[in-house]
């Protein structure tokens, strides 16, 4: 991948609330570029500039989250090219929509690739105007970022993996400041590269990351600086282990998976003094600022005040029938919800409410409806706490392990436990937890890649399945990168 750009952030978000303008510094502006780097708030500033881009439209702030991916896990019903993500859900990768919007995804996660690579080359080994915890907060955050997006940059265009196909070359994996195209690695390389990163950030996190001591610290510094507060907002030392789990199971090492998983369970949930509670009832019931993020069990998440605006395009009543990612056809059909949720107790059936729009009555998906005041406001989650119970109930040889691990996040959704008699049964409730789980996220898609799943649910039928063509699953890689490469 060629080195786009390096736009390093200049954005004094360190309170999350304010920003300042971008500086653009060009790889060859050395002068510029040292200017940045002369303290520890250009250190800061710019880290925070990456935190900031990456809940851009074209990454998690809506592609890669509660859009595009999600309309190709056929989470919403659609069935007319009219709906602007129509081909997605259909996996036509050759239309111009789909693939500006791909070529998007990729040049922006490799845009912050670049910064990530400046700030990690900057740091070096060590570094004078970055003393103890944040050096190793600094280095250890950009490391876990740039594995955080080559891996999903493997997971959407790479290939499922397997013994035979992990040897296919796939994405680059760029560790450099320079503008030479990096080679295409194999899956495999990838994967080896994505790991290293993350053991290197957890080396440098354990020491230095006030989230083991203290905890999330989500309330503004009396005292002084927010520098190592809102934990939950950045890539913390527990959200890259949590990361590697997800990596580990990605490559099919279920006995990593599980081992860390558990291991990091029995870190922040110690009775009493959990680290990432489960939601409350009532946080999760609360009528007037519900806690539709389940905010307090959240590992690792993005913040941006901009998570209204996606909300209004993709979900709101308000907005057109054709355009909304909806569960019917406009109208108040709860078939696609009921088929989905086995309990009406549960916390996350609450998401689905049945507004009036002039006089008719439109079912709609308000888990980023902005409600003022209420927790994760303007919270987009990446990671969070449940996922670690799932990989542990999919990653165990013990069924009756599994299900504990199952009804742990069923319990704490407020939903009757389950009792499957069959590791096969434990895996198809698995599947339909994470999916429930994770609408809106942008992890379902990739659930379904992972197992190479031919059935998966049906976006043309408000219930049923359809089959899938597992080519359907490697989105080609963008026209610009195979361009460089020509």
């Amino acid at each position: 991948m060629k080195a786009q750009k390096i736009l390093l952030g200049m954005f004094l978000f360190l309170s999350l609330v304010s920003c300042s303008k971008w500086i653009d510094v060009k790889p060859s502006d050395r002068l510029s570029e040292e200017m940045v780097f002369t303290n520890q708030e250009g250190f800061l500033k710019a880290l925070n500039g990456v935190y900031v881009e990456l809940a851009n439209t074209s990454l998690y702030g809506q592609s890669m989250t509660a859009a595009e991916i999600d309309v190709m896990a056929q989470y919403y019903y659609i069935n007319s090219s009219t709906n602007p993500y129509y081909y997605f859900t259909m996996f036509n990768y050759t239309t111009s929509s789909t693939k500006t919007s791909f070529d998007n995804v990729w040049k922006k996660a490799y845009e912050l690739i670049a910064n990530c690579n400046v700030i990690i080359e900057k740091c070096g080994d060590s570094n004078a105007v970055l003393p103890a915890p944040y050096f190793g907060i600094v280095k250890g955050e950009a490391l876990a970022l740039r594995a955080l997006l080559h891996f999903d940059m493997l997971r959407l265009f790479g290939p499922i993996w397997s013994e035979e196909n992990k040897t296919v070359p796939s994405i680059p994996y760029v560790t450099t400041t320079g503008s030479e195209v990096s080679p295409l690695l194999t899956a495999q390389q990838v994967i080896e590269n994505v790991v290293a990163d993350l053991n290197a950030a957890r080396v440098l996190l354990q020491d230095s990351d006030p989230v083991i001591t203290e905890g999330v610290r989500n309330t503004a510094n009396s005292s002084g600086s927010n520098d190592l507060y809102y934990r939950q907002y950045r890539f913390n030392y527990y959200a890259v282990k949590a990361l590697l789990a997800r990596v580990y199971l990605w490559e099919a090492d279920k006995t990593n998976a599980l081992n860390l998983a558990k291991e990091i369970i029995s870190e922040v949930q110690v009775p009493g003094k959990e680290i990432f509670p489960f939601v409350s009832n009532a946080a999760a019931t609360q009528s007037d600022k519900p806690d539709r993020m389940f905010s307090s069990e959240v590992l690792f998440s993005l913040y941006t005040i901009n998570r209204v605006t996606m909300y209004n395009t993709l979900f709101s009543a308000q907005q057109e029938q054709y355009a909304r990612l909806s569960f019917n056809a406009g109208n108040s059909d709860n078939a696609r919800v009921n088929e989905l949720y086995d309990d009406d107790n549960d916390y996350r059936y609450r998401i689905w409410e049945n507004v009036n729009v002039e006089g008719a009555s439109v079912l709609t998906n308000q888990k980023y409806k902005d409600y003022t005041d209420a927790p994760g406001r303007y919270m987009i989650p990446l990671i969070r706490l449940s996922e670690l119970y799932l990989i542990a109930a999919e990653c165990t040889d013990e069924l009756t392990e599994g299900i504990s691990y199952l009804n742990e996040v069923r319990t704490s959704r407020n939903c009757f436990s389950l009792s499957p008699t069959s590791l096969d049964e434990l895996n198809t409730a698995i599947t339909t937890e994470f999916r429930k789980e994770t609408i809106g996220e942008g992890q379902m898609f990739f659930y379904y890649k992972r197992h190479a799943m031919q059935t998966i649910p049906n976006n043309a039928g408000l219930t049923g399945t359809k089959t899938m063509v597992l080519s359907n699953y490697v989105v080609p890689l963008p026209d610009s990168e195979i361009s460089l490469r020509n």
